[in-house]
């Protein structure tokens, strides 16, 4: 077989891997939300937490080691294990009863997320530099495993459950799922061919670890806790925040946020491709700007301010004779006043569609019938309100371009992998994507925090648009250094173009 046709054989195994691996990473947000709804068990809200999020994390910080593994003995030997080795505690959880089975279970198949690590770099081996952005865009379609789980695992469970009546029989799916790894390791041996960096002179854990020296790996770390890390974080937090913010049903919020979360996977192969078309750093400058406009955008919430308005005085002393709404009376002197708006009692009632916030003003009488007031007394205090009604479905598509970007920075990000670190892609890939999938462990952790501490829902989007801001300035910054460096005459000569 050619090694055009293996290095396909090898991408088509690597995705459909990962596409397995990662719904099995996301098992948990389905099993367990299922067994406490059904009363199964009763834990706490932090033990749900722990339960769902420790796969997360136990898989992103096993990625560094595999990654290391996967540059000393190549891709297929590390992969193929790791399933098989993740298969084991993943049967395991079907015969947990207490919550501490449960965890020890759910630390062990979260293994299974560091296939991303091990995927990247065997990838990457069978491929040029001008096709690896299209081919790892092509491999990370994977993460639409999630969106597998979150789907299909739901159904599978009322029909294994008999929806509730047989509850015990929840313990055939973690088993499914283990079958599963074991099958996809046996084709993936089956279909997929040795091959590994070659670099002799790395022979130490020192000198293997010395890309981590680097600056530039935690910049990447950075970009990936944005574009990946938020995704995960967002693609949990968007439904109660439907639910809080638009006053949705879960069923309609888990809609909406799923336009969030299902085009990713598909769109990071577009993203591998424009990454290798037009290259990485121009695809990363769209993304980080993009990203940074629209959470901007989204940090407005659905909100109503009163603000004091202009009041009318008296402009003669006298008795008040008459008080309405429309008008004050005193003495001779009659003053006018602007009423309520009729229509502003149901503003977010009517069923349209604002854009941008809208202002009402009004005048309330305060003074009444018999009353005397002074010259320049206060007869009416002004009210001023604005309305920002933060519709849904401009905020769902602000939401849905944030997701579109993330998706093509996930692509973008490990493109600049293979061009720095061609002899490290592991060990890079690995720690980047360490960094990455702690974002998605610690960024919902953050959000609720900055929710308790404001009482806010838009201050997640404040972060996300300051970590936006916050990358895409370093990057600049950091492209504007090595233009200094390497063409020093044309940044003079682009510079004085520039104040001219």
């Amino acid at each position: 077989m050619s090694d055009q046709n293996k290095a396909i054989s090898v991408l088509t195994m690597n995705t459909l891997a990962f596409t397995v691996c990662f719904a099995c990473w996301m098992m948990n947000g389905v099993l367990i939300t299922y067994l406490i709804e059904q009363g199964a068990y009763k834990w706490t809200e932090s033990q749900i937490g722990w339960l769902i999020g420790i796969p997360v994390l136990s898989g992103s910080l096993a990625r560094l080691p595999v990654g290391i593994l996967t540059d000393k003995y190549g891709g297929r030997p590390v992969y193929g294990l790791l399933m098989l080795i993740s298969a084991i505690p993943m049967y395991f959880m079907s015969q947990a009863n207490s919550y501490q089975e449960f965890l020890w279970g759910s630390l062990g198949f979260g293994l299974a997320g560091a296939s991303f690590a091990v995927g990247i770099a065997y990838t990457s081996v069978w491929f040029r530099k001008e096709r690896q952005g299209t081919a790892l865009g092509i491999f990370g379609a994977g993460n639409a495993g999630a969106a597998l789980t979150s789907m299909g695992a739901p159904f599978v469970l009322q029909r294994l459950t008999n929806h509730g009546a047989n509850l015990e029989a929840w313990r055939t799916l973690p088993k499914l799922y283990a079958l599963a790894l074991v099958v996809m390791a046996i084709v993936f041996f089956m279909f997929t061919y040795p091959r590994k960096v070659e670099n002799g002179s790395v022979k130490t854990m020192r000198e293997r670890l010395a890309p981590l020296n680097n600056v530039r790996v935690w910049r990447f770390g950075l970009y990936y806790f944005l574009v990946f890390g938020a995704f995960v974080a967002l693609s949990q937090w968007l439904i109660p925040y439907y639910v809080n913010v638009y006053f949705m049903p879960v069923t309609m919020a888990g809609l909406l946020a799923a336009t969030f979360s299902l085009p990713s996977g598909v769109i990071r192969a577009l993203g591998g491709w424009m990454s290798d078309h037009y290259g990485a750093r121009r695809v990363m400058y769209w993304v980080l700007g993009t990203c940074a406009v629209c959470c901007t955008l989204l940090i407005v919430p659905r909100m109503e301010v009163t603000l004091p308005g202009k009041g009318v005085m008296a402009t003669l002393p006298g008795t008040v004779t008459t008080v309405s709404d429309s008008e004050i009376v005193v003495g001779e002197k009659r003053y006018s006043l602007k009423e309520t708006p009729p229509t502003w009692s149901n503003a977010d009632s009517n069923g349209g569609m604002m854009i941008l916030p809208r202002r009402a003003y009004w005048q309330k009488p305060v003074v009444n019938p018999g009353e005397k007031v002074l010259k320049k007394q206060l007869l009416a205090s002004g009210v001023s309100v604005i309305y920002f009604q933060a519709n849904v479905w401009i905020f769902t598509s602000l939401v849905f371009v944030v997701g579109i970007m993330m998706g093509i920075g996930k692509a973008a990000v490990y493109r600049h992998i293979p061009d720095y670190f061609p002899q490290s892609v592991g060990v890079v890939g690995g720690i980047v994507g360490v960094i990455g999938g702690l974002g998605g462990f610690v960024c919902p952790i953050l959000f609720g925090y900055l929710l308790e501490r404001t009482g806010v829902w838009t201050t997640s989007w404040m972060f996300l648009a300051a970590i936006s801001i916050i990358c895409l300035v370093w990057m600049h910054l950091v492209i504007q250094k090595m233009m200094r460096e390497k063409v020093p005459q044309l940044m003079r000569q682009m510079e004085s173009e520039h104040k001219d």
